[in-house]
C-alpha cells in the first residue's frame, strides 16, 4: 500500500502501532507497519535499554517514540515540586480513596506519602525529566517523535527537524489541529472519542475529514475505533494517510497487560468503556469497573484536575494492581485499564504480526470491493 504516510516513514503499510509494550512495537515494525513506543513511564536508563532492544529486533526497520512533552519545562527539583503538588490534594480526597480501597479489601498503606515519583517525573508528566528522555530518544535511530500533550515546544520540533525525525501530534478537535500546524509538526493524528486513553468528544468519522481539510499537505492519521481492515479502509476513505492504532494491541500475545485484565477486556462489550477523569484528571477512556462506580456514587468528591488527580490515583492503582495480581477478588473488581470502544471486538489473543497482516489483507479486500461497485 502506498500513501503519504508510507512515503514519509518508509514503511510498507499505512498502519502505526502505538503501545507501551516494546515487543508489540517491534512486531508491528517487523510486519511492515510502524511501531511507536509509549516512553513517558520509563526512566532514562530504562528507555535506553528498551530502545536498544527494539533496534536489535527490527534490524533497521523504522520505529518511533511517544512522549508527554509539556509546552514549558521546569528546572525545579522534582521532589520539591512533588511535595508542593502533594500538599494541594484535599484530605477529603485522600480519605475517600483510602475508604474505597478498604471497602474492596485492598490495603491502602500510607496513602498520603507516595504521590508523584521522585525520579524526574510527577504524575506521568515529566517537567524535569522529559529532556533526559528526549536525549535518550534522539541518541537512538528513531524515525518519529510524537507528543500527546498539546503543542510541542518549539525546541522539540526544531530538534526533530535537525535530526531528520518526523514530529507528530495527537489532536481531538479542529482547534487543536490548527495549533499543532502552527507549531510546525510534520504529521497530525486525529484521535476520535472512541479511542482509549485521553480523548476529546468528537467521533473519528467526524473529526478525521475536518482535520484533513485543515491540514492541507500535512499528512493526517485517523485514530480511535480502528481495530480491523474494514475500519482501516474507512479511515483511508475519509482522507487519512493511514491509521494510528493503540487498543487493538492490548489483545495481542506480546502485550504486557496482566492476564486477568485481558480476560476482562475479552468479556467486555463496546459499551463497557467510560470516558472518566477519575484516573488522570482529564477525560480518558478506560474499561468501566467498580472504581468508576464508586466515584459516581452520591457524596463522592469531584475528581481533581491534572496532575493532582493522577497523583492521588497513582499509589491507589499500584496497590490495586498488586492485589489483583495476587488474586484479590475486590481488587479485580476495581481493576481496569485505558482501552477504546473496540474492546467489544476482542476474542482470543493473537500474535501482533497476525493482527497486522489480517488488518492489511482485509483493508485491501475492502478497497477492491468498493472499486467493483463503480
Amino acid at each position: 500500500m502506498r500513501t503519504a504516510l508510507t512515503e514519509l516513514l518508509g514503511v510498507d503499510l499505512p498502519l502505526v502501532g502505538f503501545s507501551r509494550s516494546p515487543a508489540v512495537v517491534a512486531e508491528v515494525s517487523k510486519a511492515g507497519g510502524f511501531g511507536v513506543l509509549a516512553a513517558t513511564a520509563y526512566r532514562p536508563e530504562e528507555l535506553d535499554a528498551q530502545l536498544t532492544w527494539i533496534e536489535e529486533q527490527v534490524r533497521g526497520r523504522p520505529y518511533g517514540v511517544d512522549l508527554l512533552v509539556p509546552a514549558a519545562t521546569s528546572d525545579r527539583d522534582p521532589e520539591a515540586l512533588a511535595a508542593e503538588l502533594r500538599a494541594q490534594i484535599p484530605a477529603e480526597h485522600i480519605e475517600f480513596v483510602r475508604g474505597l480501597l478498604e471497602k474492596y479489601g485492598v490495603d491502602p498503606g500510607d496513602l498520603s506519602r507516595g504521590f508523584g515519583a521522585a525520579d524526574g517525573q510527577v504524575a506521568g508528566i515529566a517537567p524535569t525529566g522529559v529532556e533526559a528522555l528526549l536525549d535518550v530518544a534522539f541518541s537512538h535511530d528513531i524515525s518519529l517523535v510524537a507528543n500527546a500533550l498539546g503543542p510541542p515546544p518549539p525546541s522539540l520540533v526544531e530538534r526533530a527537524r535537525r535530526a531528520g525525525v518526523v514530529s507528530a501530534a495527537l489532536v481531538g478537535n479542529a482547534r487543536h489541529a490548527v495549533r499543532q500546524l502552527e507549531a510546525g509538526v510534520d504529521l497530525l493524528v486525529a484521535q476520535g472519542t472512541e479511542a482509549g486513553g485521553h480523548t476529546g468528544a468528537v467521533a473519528t468519522m467526524v473529526l478525521t475529514p475536518e482535520v484533513v481539510r485543515i491540514a492541507g499537505d500535512t499528512p493526517v492519521l485517523a485514530a480511535g475505533g480502528i481495530a480491523s481492515g474494514r475500519q482501516m479502509a474507512a479511515a483511508l476513505a475519509l482522507g487519512a494517510a493511514g491509521v494510528w492504532c493503540g487498543s487493538v494491541w492490548l489483545n495481542s500475545v506480546e502485550d504486557i497487560t496482566p492476564e486477568h485484565v485481558k480476560r476482562k477486556f475479552q468479556a467486555a462489550a463496546s459499551t463497557d468503556t467510560v470516558r472518566s477523569r477519575t484516573r488522570t484528571g482529564k477525560p480518558a477512556r478506560q474499561l468501566r469497573s467498580a472504581w468508576h462506580d464508586e466515584w459516581e456514587r452520591p457524596g463522592a468528591p469531584e475528581p481533581l484536575g491534572m496532575p493532582l488527580q493522577m497523583m492521588l490515583a497513582k499509589d491507589a492503582w499500584q496497590r490495586i494492581d498488586a492485589a489483583a495480581r495476587a488474586g484479590s477478588p475486590g481488587a479485580r473488581a476495581l481493576e481496569s485499564f485505558f482501552v477504546g470502544q473496540v474492546v467489544g471486538s476482542f476474542a482470543e489473543l493473537r500474535p501482533t504480526a497476525e493482527i497486522v497482516a489480517g488488518m492489511a489483507a482485509e483493508c485491501a479486500e475492502c478497497i477492491s470491493g468498493l472499486q467493483r461497485m463503480l
